[in-house]
């Protein structure tokens, strides 16, 4: 959905030049001396806590001490046999709460090893030089369907192709990547990293991307289950929860995640409109990279309001305080009440906000832009007759992946695994799944013998 451009809101706000510096990299990467200085600080601990504290298990300790010896082959090799993404995980994960948050250095120094960083140094180093880490096994014969080329589409065809299995991944975009491409900040993976990391990954070989295909509109789970011998969905949350309120249909007003994908998706960042005056609805990181992306591009003003307190926004807060030294503007315990506009066009928001005396206040932020980052659901859209089970809105699924019906499993956001919706759990969801499907080959073939 294309923002129309009405009003105060236009396109070209800032220069070629200017745009160029709001959108570089946010984390330059680390040189040589700088990543052996930052290697010396861990404690290389025999029970690191930062290792538990990730969903994919990396061995963090072992790379940092590789890479503070020189060997950024074999640091590499530990990241991505646990994690095949750890170049975009590198980028965008919150350390602060995952590894870095449990690393032993905060109790000391109060502050932790750069284990982001030095993981971004190692992977980009091997991506860089090409280097082959992986071989695949021999092939089985098997062939599996993966719909969705995200980051847990990605994971678990990777591990299947390396077992010498077969993957054709179905994606409705033009691009493979998922959120990676198409739902991440732009200043976060510059220089096109997602679709590097995309053909690195399908370097390993037996990994068919068929781009522009639906589930629901080309194919249906019936027939991937008929035509394959298991499938894998990860076909994420396309649906957006809407404010259902009046003044929503105004123009100016649209969901964030389609407002970030025209600015991932944008040849030219000049071109993306934007309001001078903008409000944020919610307290995630859609809504962060959203508010962030919107100053970026020249907005005057923009506020990011969220109904509770900054301790219930899933928003880290290294991204509240980016988003604040951007510019952003926080406005916490405020509920939207409705969208004011005049001859069909955004003017503002009336909200309501209970102070801590117990009084009611409404009060009217004026916008010409409002973006709405509420919240996205599962669309359940051509999963077929045999309806999968579903869990609080998204797919059930066993420990191992595995759904209500025999060889179809989930993973990622759309599946109610009960980690947290980030892209390094969904890597981990993949491989898990990966790992139930490649047992269930084996158990088949045994029983075949």
């Amino acid at each position: 959905m294309a923002l129309k451009q009405t009003g105060d809101i236009a396109a070209q706000r800032l220069s070629p030049e200017q745009l160029s510096c709001e959108f570089s990299d946010i984390a330059p990467l680390l040189d040589a001396s700088a990543a052996a200085a930052a290697a010396s600080r861990c404690h290389y601990c025999y029970d690191a806590p930062c290792v538990n504290a990730c969903p994919t298990r990396i061995d963090i300790p072992s790379f940092i001490r590789k890479i503070g010896n020189g060997n950024l082959k074999g640091a590499a090799l530990d990241i991505l046999s646990a994690n095949p993404m750890g170049g975009m995980c590198a980028r965008v994960c919150p350390t602060e709460i995952l590894c870095e948050g449990a690393c032993v250095r905060n109790h000391q120094d109060a502050e932790p090893v750069a284990i982001g960083a030095l993981q971004r140094h190692a992977t980009d180093w091997a991506m860089a030089r090409g280097e082959v880490l992986f071989k695949r096994a021999a092939l089985t014969g098997r062939h599996v369907a993966v719909v969705g080329a995200g980051p847990a589409g990605l994971a678990c065809a990777h591990r299947l192709a390396l077992a010498g299995h077969r993957v054709t991944i179905y994606d409705a975009h033009e691009k493979a990547g998922g959120l990676n491409e198409y739902g991440i900040a732009a200043y976060k993976t510059v220089d096109d990293f997602a679709q590097r990391e995309v053909e690195w990954l399908c370097s390993v070989g037996g990994i068919d991307i068929r781009h522009g295909v639906t589930l629901g509109r080309d194919i249906e789970l019936d027939a991937l289950r008929k035509e394959h011998d298991a499938v894998f969905l990860a076909i994420g949350l396309a649906g957006v929860r809407a404010l259902a309120m009046e003044g929503e249909d105004l123009q100016g007003v649209m969901n964030a995640v389609d407002f970030i994908e025209q600015v991932r998706s944008a040849r030219d960042l000049g071109m993306v409109p934007v309001g001078r005056r903008v409000v944020v609805i919610g307290g995630g990181n859609t809504a962060v990279d959203a508010a962030v992306q919107s100053r970026k591009l020249g907005a005057t003003s923009v506020t990011m309001v969220y109904r509770r307190g900054v301790e219930s926004m899933s928003a880290t807060w290294a991204e509240r305080d980016f988003a604040r030294t951007c510019g952003v503007t926080l406005v916490t315990h405020a509920t939207p009440m409705r969208l004011l506009g005049d001859n069909g066009v955004v003017t503002g928001i009336e909200f309501d906000r209970t102070s801590s005396e117990g009084e009611q206040e409404r009060f009217v932020i004026d916008a010409d832009m409002v973006l709405k980052a509420i919240g996205q659901t599962l669309v359940p859209v051509g999963l077929g007759r045999e309806l999968l089970t579903l869990d609080g809105g998204r797919i059930a699924v066993e420990a191992d992946g595995s759904t209500s019906l025999a060889g179809v499993y989930a993973g990622g956001d759309c599946a109610a695994t009960g980690g947290i919706d980030l892209t390094v759990q969904a890597v981990q969801d993949g491989k898990v799944a990966a790992a139930a499907i490649d047992a269930q080959f084996a158990r088949t073939a045994v029983k075949a013998a």
